[in-house]
């Protein structure tokens, strides 16, 4: 296993073959675009694909938000990632916020966003990225940039309506409303809501078990389902054929058929 990364302003905890990026500002309440979040977010993201003994990584936020999004004083003064012409302005997107779905995007393990309050505007998209979201009862979440007369410039638009379908995510984008994690479980955003002591208990116990699979398989996994998103279907079978092959000329296959039939615990070795 490799050097852990090196992050200044997330927590960095390894347990077995599961990571957990805690966001650390809570000074700021997690917020993305004035803290060096996205950085440790992405070394994070390199970190994990370079080593193949990691399986799972959840997301969650220290004290009472998950992430506020973007600083919306900084948006008020034209300062940090605002402020400039278009051209600067775009250029600070595409080389700050934007490197957060590109990302998580090509991710090679599940991940999963526990959200522990708050989750706003590009911190809404942030849990929207992961592959699976799990909510404390008292959090809330929003696609609300509308609300402050720009748009979801860091993909939120592209990955919100791939949850919810296209007229609901207009419906939340157009209106910029706040739900609360019971109606975010009701319009499938979240998987489940927990008591809020309950959701990092919850959240391990998920990570765990991905991680308890053959590590090969779970990767390819990972990377067929975001494969579906964009591939026709004959495209997409021979992709699966191929993935197929390699997953048959596993030891770890064999050892999972070998365990099912003799009634034991498998073994994985990730070979």
């Amino acid at each position: 296993m490799s050097t852990q990364p090196r992050l200044s302003d997330a927590l960095f905890t390894l347990d077995g073959r599961v990571v957990t990026l805690t966001l650390n500002r809570d000074d700021v309440r997690n917020e993305l675009t004035g803290t060096k979040l996205v950085d440790d977010i992405e070394r994070t993201v390199n970190w994990i694909n370079a080593d193949e003994s990691i399986a799972a990584l959840i997301v969650t936020g220290i004290g009472k938000a998950f992430s506020s999004g973007g600083n919306v004083k900084h948006m008020r003064q034209r300062a940090g990632s605002f402020g400039g012409d278009v051209y600067n302005v775009q250029k600070k997107y595409r080389e700050g916020i934007q490197r957060v779905p590109l990302a998580l995007h090509r991710l090679d393990v599940p991940s999963i966003a526990a959200i522990n309050g708050p989750a706003i505007g590009a911190g809404f998209d942030l849990a929207c990225m992961c592959d699976i979201r799990l909510a404390a009862s008292n959090a809330t979440m929003g696609e609300t940039f509308i609300n402050v007369g720009i748009i979801p410039g860091d993909g939120g638009a592209w990955f919100l309506q791939r949850l919810v379908g296209y007229q609901r995510a207009a419906e939340l984008t157009f209106g910029g409303r706040v739900l609360k994690a019971d109606e975010a479980k009701s319009l499938g955003i979240v998987l489940d809501v927990v008591d809020p002591d309950a959701l990092m208990e919850h959240a391990a116990n998920l990570a765990q078990q991905f991680a308890a699979k053959p590590p090969q398989a779970l990767r390819l996994t990972k990377r067929l389902l975001k494969s579906a998103q964009r591939m026709e279907l004959a495209d997409f079978l021979d992709h699966c054929a191929v993935f197929q092959g390699m997953c048959h000329n596993t030891a770890d296959h064999l050892e999972a058929v070998g365990a099912m039939l003799d009634k034991r615990t498998p073994q994985f070795t990730g070979k």
